[in-house]
């Protein structure tokens, strides 16, 4: 870590903000990457009386219409 304060120290304030966004960036990319799925989406089809194959159907048939 001394060595990264030296480094600091030594840059021009410009480059100083331009390796602190590059280093938000580095956190954001890997912060995503440890995110986990949720299930946030379930129970939101209880309504529809259909099953779950139909329901994976159903757009095959839409594109089916639409390309003629």
């Amino acid at each position: 870590m001394e060595n990264v304060e030296k480094i600091l120290s030594e840059l021009p304030p410009a480059a100083r903000k331009e390796l602190l966004d590059y280093a938000e960036f580095l956190m954001k990319k890997y912060k995503k990457k440890g995110k986990k799925f949720t299930f946030s989406w379930e129970g939101k089809l209880k309504d529809i009386k259909m099953s779950s194959v139909e329901l994976q159907r159903r757009p095959l048939e839409w594109r089916k219409d639409v390309s003629g």
